[in-house]
């Protein structure tokens, strides 16, 4: 039985998806990537903001369609959307045949047997508990599930409920079995990374599981994603600064830096505090990679708060900047809240914010120019290997080119040296 799979969102419900082809790969499904092949269509859907739920529905009627020009004879949805609007798709989209939440992928294989008419086959030694859905030399780690810091504009905590973090010992276990299948590049995330463990074992145990994962031989690069700013200290600076594998990249999104938007955003950490962290990065590790994530329009922003924010982002450069306008979410504090900002300013402001920093990455890639780094080769064309350093994360950042060879190979490290920089890529030549 052919299955496929569409999965959005984020890297973290990438995860999710990994963990249920893995299951039912164990029962004997076989994977296709088309699919009009597929007798089995999942689609694990976001439901962050409303793009991403249109998004999903779309992509939901789309493999529908499957069901009278294609192979499809279930079709599936899972993930966040339908974890929160379960009631809603059921009654509004039968084109649904099974429907599931983010915590039911165990009950997928005896579904699909009912829904089928097949018996449920047998389980099997199969591949383990995660079938890749990345390239085969990276994977995604997740550190655990959930969040519990309740700012005011997310609907995550609705979706996924509060942080539980997985043990230490299994997250280690997990992270040398993908090594042992040929993974160099592992990516640490989760809601919260940098509070693991507050849950499980009363403070954040980020640093010691980076630790850990710094030791195992065949990993080659380590990085962690979506940091929040209270729980990152100078020890997890220092951790990943001086870890041999650990790559010295912090992504801290900030999402703003007026204490009186942060508040009422109910994000800890002050603009102080954020300010005294980057001090601390500027001085000691300046060759640091940063990246962050900014919200404009949040109600309540005046011209003035928003003014802080762009000289904040001047005074304290970074080199990658995501941004986006507040989208006001069903079910939360923020959505309820007076002096909601018009979509034209909103829209205005992201434009601003964006024109300003795209100077300033192109400079800070422009200090790297004429220096050596490790390329990690991604995609051969017929004139050029392309690929990332450990300055480009996977699936956010930029990529670096560099004229091809001959003995280029996918998933190899290449070293090289960058010659040319521009906003959002650069160049490079083998050593």
């Amino acid at each position: 039985m052919k299955v496929g799979v569409v999965s959005l969102g984020c890297a973290k419900n990438q995860v999710d998806t990994e963990r249920m082809l893995g299951l039912l790969s164990r029962f004997g499904y076989s994977f296709t990537p088309d699919p009009g092949a597929a007798e089995v269509l999942i689609v694990n859907t976001c439901g962050f903001i409303d793009p991403a739920k249109e998004e999903s529905i779309n992509t939901i009627l789309e493999m529908a369609q499957y069901k009278q020009t294609g192979n499809c004879r279930v079709l599936v949805a899972t993930g966040c959307l339908t974890e929160r609007y379960r009631e809603e798709l059921t009654a509004e989209l039968p084109e649904i045949d099974i429907l599931l939440g983010v915590r039911e992928y165990e009950k997928l294989p005896a579904l699909l047997a009912k829904k089928l008419q097949t018996p449920l086959p047998k389980l099997s030694c199969g591949l383990g508990d995660r079938l890749l859905t990345t390239p085969p030399y990276r994977a995604f780690l997740r550190t655990g599930d959930g969040c519990n810091n309740r700012c005011t504009y997310c609907a995550i905590p609705l979706i996924r409920g509060n942080l539980h973090s997985e043990p230490m010992e299994q997250l280690i276990d997990e992270a040398k079995g993908l090594a042992d299948r040929g993974v160099t590049e592992l990516t640490v995330i989760a809601q919260d990374t940098s509070g693991y463990g507050v849950d499980r074992y009363g403070k954040s145990m980020l640093v010691p599981l980076l630790k850990e994962l710094n030791g195992i031989d065949s990993l080659h690069w380590v990085r962690v994603l979506y940091t929040y700013p209270d729980t990152v200290n100078e020890a997890l600076l220092d951790t990943l600064a001086q870890g041999e594998k650990l790559i010295p990249y912090l992504d801290i999104p900030l999402q703003h830096i007026d204490d009186d938007i942060l508040q009422r955003m109910h994000r800890r950490g002050s603009g102080a505090y954020i300010r005294s962290l980057l001090d601390y990065l500027y001085k000691n590790y300046p060759d640091f990679t940063l990246r962050t994530t900014m919200m404009v329009g949040f109600p309540g922003e005046t011209d003035r708060q928003f003014e802080t924010l762009l000289t904040f982002l001047r005074d304290y450069p970074f080199d990658r900047v995501g941004a986006f306008a507040f989208s006001p979410e069903e079910g939360t504090k923020a959505a309820e809240m007076p002096d909601q900002v018009p979509d034209e300013v909103k829209q205005a402001r992201l434009s601003a914010l964006m024109a300003q920093q795209r100077p300033i990455s192109l400079k800070r890639n422009g200090r790297w120019v004429g220096r050596q780094t490790e390329l990690l080769i991604e995609e051969l064309t017929r004139t050029h290997a392309v690929g990332r350093t450990p300055r480009e994360a996977p699936d956010v950042d930029g990529r670096v080119l560099i004229p091809r060879k001959s003995y280029h190979a996918i998933g190899e490290y290449e070293p090289i040296t960058l010659t040319e920089a521009h906003e959002y890529d650069m160049k490079g030549e083998s050593l």
